[in-house]
């Protein structure tokens, strides 16, 4: 079992920044796969970032690409997301969720989910 516990969103004006933050405990190993997606009123959730620990990689949606940065700190099992020079288009509830591998932005591939975190960023 493996739960997550986001925290760091709020409200921001464009251009802003915010650092989300997803906490993981388990009674196991860490999860392999850990990622952050989002999900707008009317909107599909959407793979944001992700990062594989069998593997060393990282993954960046193209529409975050260059303004979004995942990292972790292994001692505190944390997991952030860094977001900088927010749009308007980045309001959305922000998910932490793992897995154990598989596509990075598919979201079947989680078995565990935060209760998310509200981005919103408007002038």
């Amino acid at each position: 079992q493996v739960q997550l516990v986001e925290s760091g969103g709020g409200s921001v004006q464009p251009g802003g920044s915010l650092k989300l933050s997803c906490a993981a405990s388990t009674d196991s190993s860490s999860p392999n796969l850990v990622g952050w997606f989002r999900q707008a009123p009317g909107k599909e959730r959407e793979g944001v970032a992700a990062l594989r620990n069998d593997l060393g990689t990282t993954y960046c949606a193209d529409s975050v690409k260059g303004r979004f940065t995942i990292s972790q700190d292994n001692a505190k099992n944390t997991v952030y997301l860094q977001m900088n020079s927010l749009k308007p288009e980045d309001t959305a509830m922000y998910y932490c969720a793992a897995g154990s591998g598989g596509l990075w932005n598919w979201h079947l591939n989680y078995h565990y989910w935060g209760q998310g975190t509200q981005v919103t960023v408007s002038s």
